[in-house]
């Protein structure tokens, strides 16, 4: 499907003006103090009527049959609005490692009740060293008479408490393999975890003699390796989002807040720190669409141009965040005022797939592999 400039705007209004009635701070605050983490009626709205959960899964499954440059649209506004709901862990995630692994038959299974927001999903790789790095993984995968059985366990798992589909990453002899287990499954068991962002729930999975259904076929290295660049493009594009979404709020409350009779943003300081955060955000956002035209456009670099989106988004929302909360003063520091919000969102998500020294690490590995 051929996506003109005036689509691309059209869904981004689009999903602007949803997300500025569902996603509310009001919404967001209440969202994340549920079990859930998230409220079953936004998601399937969003999933049926916006069909964000099916943006790039066939038009035949139920989806929209569109890129991941079209998606990232929908994780900017997702971020900039602090969306508590499955999309990460469902469209990010999980969809394109089911895409990677180019399993037809999975697809068909798993696809149209993904697209029409029935299924939630996510995948499990990190285990307790909390590391995104497919080489740590020990969780084993065996073959019984009826397929597969899994024992280990799993960590950080976004949205692994609730998810109806886990999609875990597990060694099956000398191979990775992904299996697909069920929520309700026998021998897995899920703990919540309190962690820094309430806005994106994550949990910790234990695996005994669990059944699954292998996806794929082979070894699923390279599959994983490609699923998880175009994740981190993806949650680059949201935090992208966020930190456009921080500068905005940033920029109106220099224009308004009265210290000595003027505005603060009229002072030189504050001036220039806002400067610095346009400069990054900016930044972010080049970064962030390299990295999903990449994956749009099945790029060979894309899981360099991945990693230094990650890196590069990650730290600049960090920053930025860190800034909006000073430059807010003393409400900036408040429960009430969503800056801290933002702040622990941009905290956690610069973890999920690789730490800042690990993306760096992994960075140069790839710049010595073009090198030579």
């Amino acid at each position: 499907m051929t996506v003109t400039a005036e689509d691309s705007d059209l869904l981004r209004a689009t999903v602007r003006a949803a997300l500025g009635k569902l996603s509310s701070s009001a919404d967001v605050r209440r969202a994340m103090a549920s079990p859930l983490g998230y409220e079953e009626p936004v998601w399937r709205r969003l999933a049926r009527e916006l069909g964000l959960a099916g943006l790039t899964l066939p038009e035949e499954l139920g989806g929209s049959g569109l890129t991941e440059a079209e998606l990232a649209i929908a994780f900017e506004e997702a971020g900039a609005s602090l969306l508590c709901a499955p999309l990460f862990a469902t469209a990010g995630l999980a969809v394109p490692l089911l895409q990677a692994l180019d399993d037809e038959a999975a697809i068909a299974r798993f696809g149209p009740a993904i697209a029409d927001g029935e299924l939630t999903a996510t995948v499990a790789l990190a285990e307790d060293a909390g590391r995104w790095q497919a080489e740590m993984v020990r969780c084993r995968a065996s073959r019984v008479r009826s397929g597969w059985v899994l024992d280990g366990f799993k960590n950080y798992v976004v949205d692994g408490a609730s998810a109806g589909l886990i999609l875990v990453i597990a060694r099956a002899g000398a191979e990775l393999g992904v299996f697909a287990v069920q929520g309700d499954a026998p021998g897995l068991e899920r703990e919540r975890l309190v962690t820094l962002d309430q806005t994106r729930k994550q949990a910790r999975l234990a695996l005994a003699a669990t059944p699954a259904e292998r996806v794929g076929s082979g070894d699923a290295a390279a599959a994983i390796a490609r699923a998880t660049a175009v994740s981190r493009a993806l949650l680059a594009a949201e935090q992208a989002g966020g930190a456009q979404r921080c500068l905005d709020m940033t920029v109106e409350y220099a224009k308004t807040r009265i210290q000595f009779g003027r505005p603060i943003g009229s002072f030189q300081a504050v001036k220039q720190r806002l400067a610095e955060m346009l400069v990054l955000v900016e930044s972010a956002r080049s970064a962030a669409l390299a990295a999903v035209t990449a994956a749009a456009t099945d790029d060979p670099e894309l899981e360099h141009v991945a990693a230094v989106a990650a890196l590069t988004c990650g730290e600049a929302y960090t920053w930025v965040t860190a800034q909006t909360v000073q430059l807010h003063g003393g409400i900036g520091f408040t429960w009430e005022h969503d800056a801290h919000l933002y702040f622990k969102r941009a905290r956690a998500s610069a973890q999920l797939l690789g730490s800042a020294s690990e993306l760096a690490d992994l960075i140069g590995r790839q710049l010595e592999a073009i090198v030579q």
